[in-house]
């Protein structure tokens, strides 16, 4: 498992991300493919996917249709046109921090 510190500061670009790659998904289709993708080194709670799926509303990057599936309510979420441009540009800016903080913590490995 990883620091709440960690995944707090990726939330919103480890949704995004998935939206754009996987279309619509409802909540809890969200946390089991971040659990099945991240080996379960990530378990997201209610409490914090559902806050960031409400402001990456709010900032028009994903939108959110209702269907009655069995007689429940389902909410499925999906990327805006600016939602996919975000997706790419933050999943870029990830991997380049990545990179550098892989060169701050490993200089000998990053040949500096």
């Amino acid at each position: 498992m990883y620091s709440n510190e960690l995944i707090k500061g990726t939330l919103k670009t480890i949704i995004l991300k998935l939206l754009a790659d996987n279309g619509r998904m409802y909540g809890y289709e969200i946390t089991q493919k971040v659990k099945l993708l991240s080996d379960e080194k990530i378990n997201l709670t209610e409490g914090a996917l559902y806050p960031a799926l409400h402001k990456l509303q709010a900032e028009d990057l994903i939108i959110a249709e209702t269907e009655v599936i069995n007689g429940r309510k389902r909410k499925y979420y999906s990327v805006t046109p600016n939602g996919l441009d975000s997706a790419t540009s933050r999943s870029n800016e990830f991997a380049d921090f990545v990179k550098t903080m892989l060169g701050i913590l490993n200089p000998q490995i990053a040949g500096k």
